[in-house]
């Protein structure tokens, strides 16, 4: 279940960062670096801190992943394809609940405590985006906007009561891909200080 997610979340947030880097109308190598930097900076981050071998670096799978989806992003873009915001959420809320989910896995795995469950998919989730946006010079989103980092502690918190099996992987996607959706769609935002 762990690689299953990971390579949603790969996907996901590697057509992500392709969006991100044609809104700023970055060249080619930077289009590319915000591909796979949203796509893989997280869970690099988090198997460092866990301890364990780099996904990204073991398995040839994810960079693979993420340059064909690049390739793709290319010809959709030659082809005039709108990147709109409807097709940035989706793909969005997919990579954030994907990698919240696998950063939890490792992190029960690792025998982390609560803590570390929900600050492990929290860094998975939100890692590589933070990232890119500091790359590209700009506060990086989850700082400033949505609910969005809350779902990944919720959805942390709910594996880590309820443990790792299929069903409960499962419920808590869906639950936490319709309460992203909602809470874009309602305009749900932390209060400012």
């Amino acid at each position: 279940m762990l690689e299953i997610t990971d390579i949603i979340g790969i996907i996901a947030f590697a057509i992500s960062g392709f969006v991100v880097g044609v809104r700023h109308k970055l060249d080619l190598l930077g289009v590319l670096i915000s591909t796979f930097l949203t796509a893989l900076g997280g869970g690099i981050l988090r198997d460092v801190i866990a301890n364990i071998p780099i996904y990204s670096f073991t398995n040839i799978f994810p960079g693979l992943v993420v340059f064909c989806v690049f390739l793709i992003g290319i010809v959709f873009k030659l082809y005039k394809f709108d990147f709109n915001n409807k097709f940035f959420l989706i793909f969005d809320s997919i990579g954030l609940v994907s990698f919240s989910i696998s950063g939890s896995i490792v992190a029960i795995n690792s025998e982390f405590n609560i803590f570390g469950v929900i600050f492990l998919s929290f860094i998975t989730a939100v890692g590589g985006g933070m990232l890119r946006d500091i790359l590209i010079n700009q506060v990086p989103f989850i700082l400033k906007e949505e609910f969005y980092g809350s779902i990944s502690i919720l959805i942390a918190f709910l594996l880590f009561i309820f443990g790792i099996n299929d069903i409960v992987i499962i419920s808590i996607f869906i639950l936490g891909l319709i309460l992203r959706l909602i809470a874009y769609i309602k305009g749900w935002k932390l209060p400012i200080i």
